[in-house]
């Protein structure tokens, strides 16, 4: 698609992503759950702390009240919580504004559909003619126009049901959370309080431009020194709209999404709740993670990069747990998308469960070395198909003699080739890497 990728519309804001395009995206989706079924349409709206998310917000309302939708405004929230408050409260649509992890000056719009899902890929292309002038759509005129509503009481619906979700206490835990200055800046200590822990925050006074800025899952070096230095129990990071959470054990080693699959499918699988006995990781996993559900008589399916991909596996088959190396966790019977502070309540299900410290937990998984290159391109698509690129992927796995993998994948939201190796040391990964990226040269931005 032209401008919708795997994770919404992303860009920079109003270059890439500008005031039209969201106002566009309100027209269509309005008419399209309204008017066009002459009926009013109930959209909900959340939003991330990036400065020009209000900005955004504003267009998208706009647009959706003119074609004659009712919008219900969530103001901050995590992703997440729009997709479960679609469902709670029975609205036509979610739209999510966003960047995730990205840094303040991008943004993007996220659409989900009336089950909590991402958005069906066929209404996103109609969406697309619409913004590029190919159809129009009449504007509400008199009673039809539509009206915005302030909706606190959604996020305070979304808080209670993540407090729920925990059948347990964390009296006497100390626990440190990092809101990377976003989204989970309002939600997660006031679930962690509600459960009895001992909380400890970092980086939670967003100003608009400070998201993800050396804080959060992408800088969580923070996160691991503020953990030993205060003496906590674990710690958690989310990213800018708190899909991802990535955890720090009481040493200040990460764990991160392969580890976090690995100690709740050992714990479902345990207790007879992993359905199928099947986790779902992407190709980007570690190789030590599935040495280890191999050990453990679990099954894996691995998928494409994306949560979308992942998920979509998931309910095709009934799989209850999948996500990805980044943090961004599936719990099936729970949720239909990633949810960062579900996913930290799960990890501590565990330990408080299992009675013992998150790096007891993780210790019989061995993982192998990684070794990630981003390479910003100017063509995607011919670096990807480029027989120099093959020939070199080829000529890094004989490398390594079959003890190791390269893969080469593109990146679905950025103009970036990434560049992974695996293998038992770190110095073969990078002389693996190295051979690729020598091909790669050319198609440089």
């Amino acid at each position: 698609m032209k401008y919708f990728g795997t994770d919404g519309f992303r860009g920079q804001a109003n270059e890439g992503l500008n005031v039209d395009h969201a106002f566009k995206i309100g027209r269509f989706v309005g008419w399209y759950y309204g008017l066009r079924q002459e009926r009013k349409a109930r959209i909900v709206i959340g939003k991330d702390t990036r400065r020009s998310s209000y900005m955004f917000e504003a267009a998208l309302t706009a647009g959706l009240v003119a074609s004659g939708a009712d919008v219900y405004m969530l103001h901050v929230i995590p992703t997440p919580g729009v997709s479960y408050e679609v469902v709670d409260g029975a609205f036509d649509c979610g739209i999510m504004i966003t960047a995730s992890h990205n840094p303040y000056y991008d943004n993007g719009i996220k659409l989900v559909n009336r089950e909590g899902y991402k958005m069906d890929e066929d209404v996103l292309e109609q969406i697309e003619d619409y913004i590029d002038g190919k159809c129009d759509v009449p504007l509400a005129t008199g009673e039809d126009i539509g009206q915005t509503i302030d909706y606190m009481q959604g996020r305070n619906r979304y808080i209670a049901h993540l407090i729920a979700s925990a059948n347990f206490s964390l009296q006497g835990v100390r626990v440190g959370l990092d809101c990377a200055n976003g989204a989970a800046s309002s939600v997660a200590k006031p679930v962690f309080d509600a459960l009895g822990a001992d909380v400890h925050v970092i980086n939670n006074a967003p100003n608009g431009f400070n998201i993800n800025v050396h804080c959060g899952s992408t800088h969580i070096e923070n996160l691991q020194t503020f953990v030993v230095r205060e003496g906590l129990d674990v710690g958690f990071a989310f990213d800018g709209d708190a899909d991802r959470c990535l955890a720090v054990d009481e040493n200040g080693h990460v764990v991160d999404g392969d580890l976090i699959m690995y100690l709740c499918g050992r714990f479902m699988h345990k207790y007879g709740r992993l359905v199928k006995d099947t986790v779902v990781p992407t190709v980007m996993s570690n190789f030590g993670l599935y040495k280890a559900f191999d050990e453990l008589g679990i099954n894996y399916e691995k998928t494409d990069v994306g949560d979308k991909y992942v998920y979509a596996c998931m309910r095709e088959n009934g799989y209850v747990l999948g996500g990805e190396q980044s943090g961004h966790i599936i719990f099936g019977e729970l949720e239909q998308t990633g949810d960062g502070i579900m996913t930290a309540l799960r990890v501590m299900e565990v330990v408080r469960a299992e009675r013992e410290s998150l790096s007891v937990l993780c210790r019989p998984v061995k993982l192998y070395a990684q070794r990630l290159d981003n390479v910003h391109v100017s063509d995607k698509t011919g670096a990807m198909d480029s027989p120099q690129v093959r020939a070199a992927v080829e000529e890094a796995e004989k490398f390594l003699e079959g003890n190791g993998r390269v893969l080469v994948r593109a990146s679905g939201t950025e103009p970036l080739v990434r560049v992974l190796s695996e293998t038992p040391a770190d110095d073969l990964c990078k002389q693996a890497n190295d051979i690729v990226l020598a091909a790669l040269e050319p198609y440089k931005a």
